[in-house]
């Protein structure tokens, strides 16, 4: 049955072709917003806090600060709405999931760059 699924996953859900990023690289995300009947572009930047899942199921975490306040946003990397996005810097973390960047402030709270 799991063979199956993925044999499904594989052949009909068309795949994205997306940059290579990770937790601690800073992305912008462009999608398409649906008002009415008018659709828009609109983008969010922030730093990538986890990537989750496998396949059609995999998503990615982006924390943001908007002034004092952090705004988090879960992306789905198959949303149809998707339409690109950017690779903006590429951090240096330890760790596959930066939870710990939700607690920190300040200095403490910047990601050292990686220049590839």
């Amino acid at each position: 049955m799991n063979s199956l699924v993925k044999f499904v996953q594989d052949e009909f859900v068309a795949k994205k072709d997306l940059p290579e990023f990770s937790a601690g690289d800073t992305i912008t995300v462009y999608y398409e917003i649906k008002e009415g009947n008018k659709t828009r572009t609109q983008f969010f930047k922030g730093v990538v806090l986890q990537r989750k899942g496998t396949g059609t199921s995999e998503t990615f975490t982006i924390r943001k600060m908007s002034g004092t306040i952090g705004v988090e946003r879960i992306f789905p990397v198959n949303l149809p709405a998707l339409q690109k996005i950017e690779v903006n810097k590429r951090g240096k973390v330890r760790r596959a999931r930066i939870f710990y960047f939700r607690g920190l402030t300040g200095k403490k709270a910047r990601i050292k760059e990686v220049r590839r």
